[in-house]
């Protein structure tokens, strides 16, 4: 007789099945290992300019250089991994705020979970990305208040990639927290819930062992759902300047570059046509990506 397949069997196979899913997965795979790798094998350093403003995309410029001279494929290489960086960060903020904040809520219930969910709804009445601006500048005017006699001027650059995983990470984990309460409160009714209050277990022991386990699978498809939406957001703070600063570079500053180049006399068309090709398929690999685990990971047979 066969043995019967898992239910975590049955999700890799439904995923298999999904063809763009299984494209998207090998994309970022070879984007992650161009990103970590190809700097170590690409001759151009993303800060050192080779003498060639303008250079269009050719052999030895595969991306054409800025107006710096500097090579535009290893400036693009530095701008993925910051933007991924950033998005990486901000989706284990949404992670862990998120689905503590859900759990907590929709497992109490009462007061409490009224509370707190109206906090997230405040929060969701807010334009996201003007609160983050907001929180980002009055961060930046404290650090500069409070903070710049004791720390060097380089570290600017640093503190403002730090001001931006605050900024994202606070708007970030509202969506994973309103998902993961819907979950809970559907799960803290179930037998093996009460079974586990009868034999006197307490409330983080239920938590823990009983419903962070049946809410993993949605949690990991819409955490990869996260990481786009982060991006995006970066790369618009980025474009709009209040993102990362030269010397360093995102994908989306280096789209901001690209269109301050766009003149009626010439276009340097390469200039915002790579990162912004770079940035679009990395957005929708990770789109494809979340879908098929979450149409994985959701499916009841």
């Amino acid at each position: 007789m066969t043995a019967p397949i898992s239910h975590r069997a049955r999700a890799w196979q439904r995923f298999a099945h999904n063809r763009l899913a299984v494209v998207s997965v090998g994309f970022l795979g070879l984007l992650l290992l161009a990103i970590l790798a190809g700097p170590l094998v690409w001759p151009y350093d993303p800060t050192v300019p080779t003498g060639q403003q303008f250079q269009p995309p050719d052999f030895k410029h595969w991306f054409g250089t800025d107006v710096h001279g500097r090579d535009l494929l290893a400036r693009v290489l530095y701008g993925a991994r910051i933007s991924l960086l950033v998005g990486a960060v901000g989706t284990a903020v949404s992670l862990f705020i998120g689905v503590l904040w859900g759990a907590v809520a929709g497992y109490l219930g009462g007061r409490l979970d009224a509370a707190l969910m109206r906090v997230v709804d405040v929060l969701y009445s807010l334009p996201s990305i003007v609160f983050v601006i907001v929180l980002i500048t009055t961060l930046e005017d404290l650090f500069k208040r409070w903070l710049v006699h004791w720390l060097s001027p380089q570290w600017g650059g640093v503190a403002r990639l730090l001001f931006l995983f605050a900024g994202l990470g606070a708007v970030s984990w509202l969506t994973m927290a309103r998902i993961v309460r819907g979950q809970v409160l559907s799960l803290r009714t179930r037998g093996f819930v009460e079974a586990s209050r009868a034999l006197g277990a307490n409330h983080w022991q239920i938590i823990r062992w009983h419903i962070l386990p049946n809410v993993r699978g949605i949690v990991i498809a819409y955490l990869v759902l996260t990481v786009p939406s982060v991006i995006l957001s970066e790369s618009f703070l980025s474009y709009l300047g209040l993102g990362i600063q030269p010397p360093q570079a995102s994908l989306g500053s280096l789209i901001a570059d690209g269109a301050g180049q766009i003149n009626p006399i010439r276009m340097y068309w390469w200039l915002i046509t790579m990162p912004g090709m770079v940035l679009v398929s990395t957005l929708l690999a990770l789109n494809y990506f979340g879908d098929g685990m979450r149409e994985a990971l959701e499916t009841r047979e």
